[in-house]
């Protein structure tokens, strides 16, 4: 290996591109599959569901968000108060309605800020993850008191020296304190999370108007089944607008399984056609590597004659080049891993994304450019130990 260094590395590098793209293809899909369980945590709370009229009218085609706007009803807040007041300690349900809107500080306008109006057991639903301050409380709430927690990314853009905690924003033309400050939550389905602004819904509707349409994230009570609580909210709504058994639901329930199934079928997709192309880059490597080391020992073909007149074993000479092989092969695994480690840190931190190499994808890997090392020596060993040795010893 080391009388041939140049074609050695040929061979280790065919193995190294394999071994990387093994490497990345692993951990991209395993960092996609935890990316969508953590968005969708982040956005939706992990074990909390939704109600709507259209719960996610960004995955239906036109023509069935236009069936659905027809069938299903708006939900209004004489709603909400029915599925409040039937809740019975087994569901916990909050408003969320939400709009686009400028908001402003001293000089400074945050753009295109999402005001969502909710209530004072959004906390009791899903991490709102608060970093500094508090949410508001029932009592302000039901007063519609104009106070708000802000995102991260309106913090920082409206109190970039200042403490916003305590400091005031204008919505709409109306003053609100800030009470609270959400750690920075980065992105779900692309669309940033530190640009919310949380209100009270009563000072919501007196700001942007009522809503026509309602949506309601809810959640199980503490030690209730999951399920317990979509069935709940689920009989509730059917029970408050009459609908007979049999009957299709005229509203939309969203499970946190719903969207995170959507990122998780993507993933496999891309598997289904990123796993034979690493399968074709090692098939292509053990190629290149089994040429390399025939070469090598056509190369050595009288050396190989002289060792086996002098009394070395048939077994010896095999393990030999064995060894040669699965050393080139470990070698451009090495150097594969590390290529695929630094452009995964790299892919990492430009897209937000959690793709941190697992141990056992790095020995797995180790394990792989080992074992494509010995399938490919294993011909030219084959052929070494069938040598003539007298046709060996002539050979020049």
């Amino acid at each position: 290996m080391a009388a041939r260094p140049l074609r050695s590395s040929l061979g280790a590098l065919a193995v190294a591109v394999a071994v990387a793209t093994v490497v990345l293809v692993t951990t991209a899909l395993a960092g996609l599959a935890q990316y969508a369980r953590e968005t969708t945590a982040r956005a939706f709370g992990s074990d909390t569901f939704l109600l709507a009229q259209v719960a996610a009218p960004g995955q239906v085609s036109r023509r069935e968000l236009r069936e659905q706007l027809l069938r299903n009803p708006p939900i209004g807040r004489s709603e909400l108060a029915f599925l409040q007041r039937y809740a019975d300690d087994v569901v916990i349900y909050a408003p969320q309605a939400q709009t686009a809107a400028p908001v402003a500080s001293g000089g400074r306008t945050f753009e295109n800020g999402a005001i969502i109006g909710t209530t004072a057991s959004l906390p009791e639903i899903r991490d709102v993850a608060i970093e500094r301050g508090r949410f508001f409380a029932p009592h302000e709430d039901r007063s519609g008191t104009q106070v708000a927690v802000i995102g991260r990314g309106v913090a920082d853009e409206l109190f970039p020296v200042s403490d916003p905690v305590g400091g005031a924003i204008r919505l709409a033309g109306r003053r609100f304190e800030v009470i609270g400050v959400q750690e920075r939550l980065g992105t779900a389905g692309g669309a940033s999370l530190d640009r919310n602004v949380w209100i009270p819904f009563r000072a919501y509707e007196r700001a942007f108007g009522t809503p026509r349409t309602v949506p309601i994230v809810a959640r199980a009570e503490e030690g209730q089944p999951l399920d317990r609580g979509e069935d709940r909210a689920r009989a509730s709504l059917r029970a408050r607008r009459g609908l007979a058994p049999g009957t299709p639901d005229t509203f939309d329930i969203l499970a946190p399984d719903g969207a995170r199934d959507f990122v998780l079928a993507l993933s496999q997709r891309i598997g289904s056609a990123a796993l034979p192309i690493s399968f074709m880059a090692l098939l292509a490597a053990v190629v290149v590597v089994t040429n390399t080391i025939l070469v090598s020992v056509t190369e050595r073909t009288r050396e190989i004659g002289v060792r086996r007149a002098l009394g070395a074993r048939r077994s010896q000479v095999l393990a030999e080049v064995f060894a040669e092989s699965a050393l080139v092969a470990v070698a451009g695994g090495a150097v594969g891993i590390a290529a695929a480690v630094i452009v995964l840190d790299v892919l990492a931190r430009v897209l937000d994304i959690p793709l941190d190499v697992a141990v056992a994808t790095l020995v797995g890997s180790l394990l792989v450019s080992g074992l494509a090392g010995v399938v490919a020596g294993w011909y030219p060993a084959r052929r070494a130990t069938r040598m003539d040795v007298v046709a060996a010893l002539r050979a020049e």
